[in-house]
């Protein structure tokens, strides 16, 4: 197995995802988290990620304008990326990636 990555971001209050994502109760949608993970996993592995397979993704608990999240991903022996992301704590989403194949 590869050494495990960890990143924080925190949501922008004024995030484009939150107007009409819900009126009086901002959630950030989870594409938006899968958009931030793919940019992140990408960076720290110098790889492109178009053709990424997602899977076994559950999303637990819903983020808010403001919050700060931890990605933490490991690469698996069979090339498959485990991922979690937390905020305050609590589980926000789980998952696992496949990566398209190495050049």
């Amino acid at each position: 197995m590869s050494e495990a990555f960890v990143a924080h971001w925190t949501v922008p209050a004024d995030h484009p995802a939150f107007p009409g994502h819900f009126p009086g109760r901002p959630i950030l949608p989870g594409v938006v988290l899968l958009d931030r993970l793919l940019a992140l996993v990408s960076a720290a592995t110098g790889r492109g990620v178009a053709g990424t397979l997602i899977a076994n993704t559950k999303f637990l608990s819903p983020v808010g304008p403001g919050e700060t999240l931890r990605f933490a991903w490991l690469e698996q022996a069979n090339g498959a990326i485990r991922f979690d992301i937390e905020a305050g704590g609590r589980a926000v989403a789980t998952g696992l990636l496949t990566l398209p194949a190495a050049p």
